[in-house]
């Protein structure tokens, strides 16, 4: 379907303004917040968002516009059954253009209709070509999704999806820094413990490191945390952590 000139400015004001978003928010929680509240304002009035995903085999709404969509979202998972858990495994759109006719998902769509929702959209969101969640749309309206609104609704999935993407890679690139970082500042703490056991006992840096491993395992305590211990004997204080990656600098 052809595209006008108006729907291409409006998608490029989409994607620049989740782009924006995503540069402004501290983790990526935030981001999905502001992503919810952002599709309920810009794909029509008075919606209600919510977010679905199953970061460890269950539906949650990791994000949600108000309490409303949060409440709905969770009639479905309750169910294991409607519009948003359809989206999500089967990659499609699904549209109820009237709750109270109870034509697609009856006990859903009662107790949609039971919390003033009249019609739902719902579009799946990818995440580097992979389903892994759903943009659960909800008004108050019948037939509130009409042509245009569907349309704004799916060009913002789709930039949305990308966004996901890409918040989804810097949130695991934060975690792996700070793995690294951990284990950095654990093998800091272990070579002091070795050099202190070294001087006591005379010895070298293997026979150090086996008596460091043995009170671990009699002890059943983790080999950092006795490391740390023989440091704290010794200076009195705790042993000083790894510089940050970006201060260790030539």
């Amino acid at each position: 379907m052809t595209r006008t000139h108006g729907e291409e400015v409006a998608d490029t004001e989409n994607l620049r303004e989740l782009h924006g978003a995503l540069l402004s928010t501290q983790s990526v929680e935030q981001f999905l917040h502001e992503m919810a509240v952002m599709a309920a304002r810009l794909v029509g009035g008075g919606l209600s968002c919510g977010m679905t995903m199953q970061p460890s085999g269950r539906p949650v709404t990791v994000a949600c516009s108000d309490q409303v969509a949060a409440q709905v979202d969770e009639v479905q998972y309750e169910l294991d059954d409607g519009p948003c858990l359809h989206a999500m495994r089967d990659g499609s759109v699904v549209r109820i253009e009237d709750t109270t006719e109870k034509a697609h998902w009856p006990e859903f769509e009662a107790e949609a209709a039971s919390h003033g929702i009249r019609s739902c959209l719902a579009l799946p969101l990818n995440a580097d070509g992979k389903p892994i969640g759903a943009l659960n749309l909800y008004s108050r309206q019948a037939s509130a999704f009409g042509i245009a609104e569907a349309r704004r609704a799916e060009n913002f999935a789709e930039n949305a999806s990308g966004a996901l993407s890409l918040a989804m890679r810097l949130a695991s690139h934060a975690a792996l820094i700070e793995q690294l970082r951990s284990s950095l500042t654990s093998r800091t703490v272990i070579d002091q413990a070795l050099g202190i056991i070294m001087a006591r006992e005379q010895c070298n840096q293997a026979r150090a490191f086996a008596i460091l491993r043995s009170a671990s395992q009699n002890s059943n305590v983790k080999l950092r945390d006795i490391a740390s211990a023989v440091v704290t004997s010794v200076t009195g204080e705790p042993p000083q952590s790894a510089p940050p990656f970006e201060e260790g600098r030539a």
